[in-house]
């Protein structure tokens, strides 16, 4: 009955939104279940089944070359992409943090550690405004607030998300307001403050934090609220396929072999597939196979649980991991992720937090690349399936970073001084450094 509660409400909000906002290319929002249509609005469910609602496109007039030119002439940032985007065209000279356009680093020195021959890339999205990938989402979410007419941005968040909320607010005039369980990291719930909206630590993991904001929606003191990851989340999970986007723009128009992809909801990894596919549709890549590997940790691995016993429903998991921008228990996409997984012949897999630190260590003594936990997840995974022998060592391979390693200083608290010495050079001798 909630649940259907919620699905009306949503329809009787979007029932006074009509198609003439202008979201470029988005056509109308579908049902990922049923496919049933409503038009462009701030609603999230389907009011026939309950599905999520997703972007539907006109993509029919595009001329592949002309559009691959225009890609190419355009910004970087992820408003090169704008004709793929539900967003204006003139998205590019409004206020908003520009995010994407990351480096794609080829990671020789940790494929020699891995014994990947085949070619291994870091997609390193610690490089966006506010140093996460979800500078990408929240810049999506904030175009579609501002067609909508909200005055406030808002979020539940696990971190990265309540810094970048807090970041396109301030850039764009929003008033913000967001909602964190009240014992995150220290750096990321500063990050999130610092840009003078208002944070609101709740009591409870993230999945309590999350059914609060949807109770708020359908509460009068949430009116003129744009939750950019639920009445907004149609437009906010489309900012993830910049990611897919750029990987293939970065290998010269060509899709990579595997990739490798942290869960958290199981969204990133569900609109990277979603890209892809829309580049393969438009001729802009060659169609060949390619597999998606999702990484989650072992302390909060409700989809790599399920992958692995042979299910295809995901069973909620109280988080306890290091790794807490992943620590989403109950994942909205989880079975979607499972789907991916299967079809592309990838597969689900976890590792625990002494692996995940590890790996955060691999990957800076590598390549010079400081992740945070959810870095160090994938970097672990991807270690880990190649021993296994499930991901192929001779295929071209990329691996996500989604955040600097600045923000989860507490997971490598034990790294520090190699040595003290007195200011000479017997000292520094002593201490077996010359």
């Amino acid at each position: 009955m909630r649940r259907k509660g919620l699905a009306s409400m949503a329809a009787q909000t979007v029932a006074s939104t009509t198609n003439s906002v202008d979201l470029g290319p988005a056509a109308a929002l579908s049902c990922r279940e049923c496919g049933h249509r409503v038009p462009l609005g701030p609603v999230f469910a389907c009011e026939e089944c309950f599905g999520p609602l997703e972007i539907a496109y006109d993509f029919s007039a595009y001329d592949t070359e002309e559009l691959r030119k225009q890609i190419e002439a355009g910004p970087a940032n992820i408003w090169r992409y704008a004709p793929l985007l539900p967003v204006p065209a003139d998205v590019a000279d409004k206020p908003n943090i520009n995010p994407g356009w990351t480096k794609l680093v080829k990671a020789d020195n940790l494929a020699r550690e891995l014994g990947v021959t085949g070619g291994l890339y870091v997609k390193d999205d610690s490089g966006n405004p506010t140093h996460s990938f979800k500078d990408r989402v929240v810049a999506q979410a904030l175009e579609a607030a501002r067609a909508f007419g909200f005055t406030t941005l808002s979020c539940s968040s696990t971190g990265n998300l309540a810094g970048a909320v807090g970041a396109a607010a301030a850039r764009a005039g929003f008033r913000s307001c967001v909602f964190i369980p009240h014992d995150l990291e220290q750096g990321k719930v500063v990050m999130a403050a610092i840009y003078g909206g208002e944070l609101v630590g709740i009591e409870g993991n993230y999945d309590d934090v999350n059914r609060f904001c949807s109770e708020l929606i359908g509460d009068p003191a949430g009116e003129g609220w744009g939750f950019v990851n639920v009445n907004l989340r149609p437009y906010y999970a489309e900012g993830s396929k910049t990611l897919a986007y750029e990987i293939c723009e970065q290998l010269g128009w060509r899709l990579p072999d595997q990739l490798v992809v942290p869960i958290a909801s199981g969204s990133q990894l569900t609109k990277i597939d979603k890209g892809l596919q829309e580049l393969i549709k438009l001729g802009l890549v060659e169609d060949r196979p390619y597999k998606i590997f999702g990484a989650q940790a072992e302390g909060c691995s409700p989809v790599s649980v399920a992958y692995k016993a042979g299910h295809d429903v995901v069973r909620p998991q109280k988080p306890n991991t290091i790794a807490k921008s992943l620590a989403i228990g109950n994942p909205a996409d989880g079975p979607y992720v499972l789907d991916i997984a299967r079809r592309t012949g990838g597969a689900v897999e976890d590792v625990n937090d002494e692996q995940v630190v590890d790996a955060i260590k691999l990957l800076a003594r590598t390549e010079g690349i400081f992740a945070e936990t959810a870095g160090g997840v994938t970097v672990g995974v991807t270690r880990k399936l190649i021993e296994n022998g499930v991901l192929d060592p001779t295929k071209t391979t990329v691996v996500l970073n989604t955040g600097d390693g600045l923000k989860t200083l507490d997971a490598v608290a034990g790294t520090g001084l190699t040595a003290t010495i007195r200011p000479n050079l017997d000292s520094f001798r002593e201490a077996g450094l010359a």
